[in-house]
């Protein structure tokens, strides 16, 4: 088949061969609305074709698990007949040429996600990427999607309860705007997307259809950024939280009152992916008539109708004889609702206008024959990214490089921009962001007992430099930080954010990625209920650093025993539990000289899992005051939040040993926490197996940190391995060597200035 440079397949992103598939199974060449709905079917976006076969892999069954993927949200079970359902989605693309719509519609994509299944969102977390600060660019998009972000969720009145923002040059020209949602639900009233009885009713509901987002799935998110990214501004979708409101109102009546069959949300590729995967998971036939469709713009195309992505839009099935009951309750909400075709037994999606039909496609062909790609994966032969830019000099002081890292953006506080978000609207948050090192919701006002936790952690430039452990740390980070509340992780929802996978290196890091992610998932015996892949975020400058982002959903007991993140009252004892094994590579101190290692350590699945459980348990038993992990930065900046966030310095003592990159280097394992002096011996009783070291005591308003002789005893307490000053690095030398024979000591109030002014309040 001869094909033009210009033919309309490949301008929507459909390969040469891609095409011939969609000719040869529909036995002719598709026409202008057959095209377009192939284009969107068959994007990376909505048919995961360098993805499916590697989340196959993936640990998807627990005890907990009421739904996992598949559906719009996964859902786990949380005693008392509650569900919590929880996803995490990407708006990258979007939010990178339209940062302030890309970021809200992301959210309101997310939200739409957990309410299809009958779950009321109580919850929103968001794990943003930037280039660096210094960049305007960077700047812009920052103050733009978190803007965004706080629009929609206070306007809808879901509570933004955590996050993370991370600066690195590799987004630069990539932003990545993650956003996760959680629900709660009783578990009988869940319902599933499936459109079910031939003669049933499809009713469209919610927002008018325009012409804002069309082809987003296909133009945006399944193709790399480059030049004339504002030309693809109408492919970002606009968003309306009011709207979004009624209809989440709207919905949530619809199905306590059982008149719905199935429902299921619009998001990309709009009527095409909705009503087509309804059909496919139900194993029916659609036919949908365009011209009742009630449009925002005249004179659309049918081909516009259905593949708009405009938003706050949802498609239900109904039984005929509750139709009118279904528009009734539309009415009172004011939300528009229109019947606009049937379930049929044809097995096919009919797209009629005004009786005729425009397009007729059968529904395996679009929704189940997308072609599956083997990966290629190889290991880059030479490093993929460059060392990023040195902010320290070679005469720098090692005294000064705990405030170096308190004000670097990725450490520094994100006061900015969480005071946007309203924290508390809903009157479920126990615990918020900056808090805890998780979130905690009750489930009291639903009648459930305990409380549930939530985090979502990520570090791309460790999984860039060794894309298995790196994951795997990911993982364990999120563990972590909801072991320090005292919850058991139910569940795991994930968004794998990655460069263009038909390269063979970025191919390498995601098949590594997602090994690493099913390890740990296995190891600790987490189930992944759903998520999200974004690929090809890349440009001309070259790929984002991988970016797989982990989320979590566990349960507590009891929310009044949950520590808090900063030392808690002076006289307390402080202790580092867990096996922690400090090393140079991908820490934050390497970043500020301009390093960029190749390689982590390996870490012990197995032992990790059991400090998790010591650390859940104490924090569950009260035994204790603060918990916090160490992670960027390293125990110096552990140490330091802990002080910050309790308002009160602390006396440490460490080994004399391997002093500089205990403080300052990273890896997994390691909590900071303080105690009562008669809780901290029962503490250490049980921590004894995973790594006990008892550092000092919290009190007076400085943070010191003081070299010690230890015992040999205490030093192998404190888990050295791999924490040796004889490292290559002409800059990890000078630190060690800069590094006060004595002590290193701080103001509270000056760590806290340093803390505080990483991220300015206003962007020029």
């Amino acid at each position: 088949m001869s094909v033009s440079a210009t033919a309309p397949h490949r301008e929507l992103g459909l390969t040469d061969r891609e095409y011939e598939l969609i000719c040869e199974r529909i036995g002719r060449e598709p026409n202008g609305v057959e095209l377009a709905m192939f284009s969107l079917m068959w994007s990376e976006h909505c048919g995961y074709k360098h993805s499916r076969k590697l989340l196959r892999t993936l640990p998807t069954e627990g005890k907990a698990v009421v739904m996992g993927p598949g559906e719009n949200a996964g859902a786990v079970d949380v005693g008392d007949g509650l569900v919590v359902a929880f996803k995490v989605e990407s708006h990258n693309h979007p939010s990178a040429v339209e940062p302030y719509q890309g970021a809200a519609t992301g959210v309101g994509g997310i939200l739409r996600d957990v309410f299809a299944i009958g779950a009321r969102p109580i919850a929103i977390l968001d794990s943003l990427r930037f280039g660096e600060l210094e960049s305007p660019r960077s700047r812009f998009l920052l103050d733009r999607a978190v803007g965004g972000i706080g629009h929609y969720g206070n306007s809808i009145g879901v509570a933004t309860v955590g996050g993370e923002i991370a600066f690195e040059a590799p987004y630069e020209h990539n932003c990545l705007v993650n956003a996760m949602c959680l629900g709660i639900a009783p578990r009988e009233k869940l319902i599933r997307s499936a459109a079910a009885g031939v003669g049933n009713v499809l009713v469209l509901f919610g927002a008018l259809t325009g012409r804002d987002g069309i082809g987003g799935a296909s133009v945006l998110a399944s193709a790399e950024l480059g030049e004339g990214d504002a030309a693809k501004r109408p492919s970002v979708q606009i968003g309306d939280p009011f709207e979004e409101k009624r209809l989440l109102e709207c919905s949530l009546e619809l199905l306590d009152a059982g008149l719905l069959r199935s429902l299921q949300d619009l998001g990309a590729a709009g009527l095409t992916s909705s009503a087509s995967e309804m059909a496919s998971k139900g194993e029916v036939g659609i036919d949908i008539d365009v011209a009742r469709v009630p449009l925002r713009e005249e004179g659309m195309e049918p081909f516009e109708i259905m593949v708009s992505e405009s938003q706050e839009r949802m498609l239900c099935v109904v039984e005929p004889e509750r139709l009118q009951a279904v528009l009734d309750v539309c009415a009172k909400w004011e939300v528009r609702a229109t019947a606009i075709g049937e379930v049929t037994d044809s097995r096919r999606m009919r797209i009629l206008s005004d009786g005729d039909v425009v397009g007729d496609l059968p529904v395996e062909a679009l929704v189940d024959d997308c072609p599956v790609y083997d990966l290629e994966p190889e290991p880059p032969s030479e490093p993929i990214y460059p060392d990023p830019p040195a902010r320290v000099g070679s005469e720098y002081d090692g005294e000064e490089m705990l405030l170096e890292l308190l004000r670097s953006p990725t450490i520094a506080s994100k006061r900015w921009a969480y005071e946007q978000y309203d924290t508390l609207v809903g009157s479920r948050t126990v615990r918020r962001a900056g808090v805890a090192d998780a979130a905690v919701l009750q489930l009291a006002p639903d009648g459930g007992s305990g409380a549930i936790a939530t985090a979502i952690d990520g570090n791309g430039r460790r999984v860039a430099i060794d894309p298995y452990t790196g994951t795997v740390e990911n993982v364990l980070e999120c563990a972590r930080n909801l072991a320090c509340v005292g919850a058991e992780p139910l569940g795991l929802t994930n968004c794998l954010n990655f460069g263009n996978p038909e390269k063979p290196h970025i191919a390498w890091q995601l098949t590594e990625s997602v090994r690493g992610l099913g390890d740990a998932c296995r190891a600790l015996g987490v189930p992944v209920v759903g998520g999200n892949v974004s690929l090809y975020n890349e440009g001309s400058e070259g790929p984002i650093y991988p970016t797989p982002i982990v989320g979590m959903v566990g349960w507590l007991p009891d929310p009044e025993k949950v520590p808090v993140t900063g030392f808690a009252e002076a006289g307390h004892e402080i202790a580092l539990l867990g096996p922690f094994r400090p090393a140079w590579a991908g820490s934050e101190v390497e970043k500020l000289g301009g390093k960029l290692s190749q390689g982590l350590p390996p870490i012990d699945l197995e032992e990790q899992g059991r400090a998790l459980k010591v650390i859940r348990d104490a924090a569950r038993d009260g035994l204790l005051a603060s918990a916090h992990d160490i992670s960027e930065g390293g125990l110096g900046v552990a140490l330091a939040e802990c002080c910050i966030a309790g308002r009160v310095g602390a006396r440490v003592e460490l080994p004399h040993t391997g002093f500089a990159p205990l403080v300052f280097g990273e890896g997994a394992g390691g909590v900071v926490v303080s105690a009562a002096p008669e809780m901290m011996a029962e503490l250490e009783r049980r921590a004894a197996v995973v790594g006990f070291f008892r550092m000092g005591a919290v009190g007076g308003d400085r943070l010191e940190i003081h070299k010690s002789d230890l015992t040999e005893a205490g030093e192998a307490a404190i888990a050295l391995e791999g924490a040796s000053d004889e490292v290559a690095d002409a800059f990890r030398n000078r630190l060690a060597d800069a590094v006060p024979a004595a002590s290193l000591s701080f103001s509270v109030a000056d760590l806290a200035a340093a803390f505080e002014s990483g991220i300015p309040a206003k962007f020029s």
